[in-house]
């Protein structure tokens, strides 16, 4: 695996191309999400699960947008650090850091676990 993939990725989401981000993980991927009522947040499993879940994030923040990026890969390990910034469907503006920590098989993602910074008012 190299910086290729995330780079690529990251431009999918920023284009809010899902089949772009998808052409990169695996049929049996996982993504956690980083909110949701376990430890791990939301899991999504297979490709039509994380689809679902990207699309999601993309109805939710129609205007996201993710910049200041750090990738690294350690063969089948990575990281990406992220800034995300948007508006949410309820007027609400949001910006946070954030992280993916990533699992490869080959060239192919088959693990994505975000996390997000908890901003307070």
């Amino acid at each position: 695996m190299d910086l290729t993939t995330l780079h690529e990725v990251l431009a999918g989401f920023n284009a809010h191309d899902v089949d772009a981000i998808l052409a990169h993980f695996t049929d049996d991927a996982t993504f956690d999400a980083p909110r949701g009522r376990d430890p791990w947040g939301t899991r999504y499993v297979g490709k039509d699960e994380i689809g679902r879940g990207f699309r999601a994030r993309f109805e939710g923040i129609p205007d996201v947008r993710y910049d200041e990026e750090r990738h690294f890969v350690a063969r089948d390990r990575g990281s990406s650090e992220w800034r995300l910034r948007g508006t949410m469907t309820d007027g609400t503006a949001i910006d946070v850091r954030g992280c993916d920590l990533w699992e490869f098989e080959g060239e192919r993602i088959v693990r994505k676990d975000s996390y997000w910074k908890i901003v307070e008012p």
